[in-house]
């Protein structure tokens, strides 16, 4: 009865733990809809993983969180082209006290156009912070 007892014990403390994990991505990913919102790219990257390990692929693969922000700043030049950006968060998984997997989409709200498209997220617990290591983007 006490294996049972505290079994369910840690479940719950675990279950917790996740629940509060999920808040604090939930919060990192509003977080850098806000920033991007504001036309403030470094702030959206503050999400990421300033590492030369981060990788993102989108129509390419790019390595490194400078190389991304640069990438970002090419492809949206001022707050038009930015436009105001939207995620719906499908599903949000952890998948271990450090590991998080993110499926989405995300839309675009800009003068001429409305594009979007779905994000694949790896996060990463670092330094007791969760950060995006790899986005898969398209």
């Amino acid at each position: 009865m006490k294996k049972i007892i505290i079994s369910c014990l840690l479940l719950l403390n675990a279950s917790f733990l996740f629940a509060q994990d999920r808040q604090a991505i939930l919060k990192l990913m509003d977080t850098q809809r806000l920033a991007w919102n504001r036309g403030d790219i470094e702030g959206f990257m503050q999400g990421y993983w300033k590492s030369d390990s981060l990788m993102f692929v989108g129509s390419k693969t790019t390595y490194g969180w400078q190389n991304t922000l640069d990438n970002y700043k090419r492809g949206y030049p001022d707050k038009a082209a930015m436009g105001i950006l939207t995620f719906d968060i499908l599903k949000v998984q952890i998948l271990d006290p450090e590991n998080a997997f993110v499926f989405g989409a995300w839309h675009l709200k800009r003068e001429k156009d409305n594009p979007g498209g779905y994000y694949t997220l790896w996060f990463r617990k670092i330094n007791g912070e969760w950060k995006i290591v790899v986005d898969h983007t398209s």
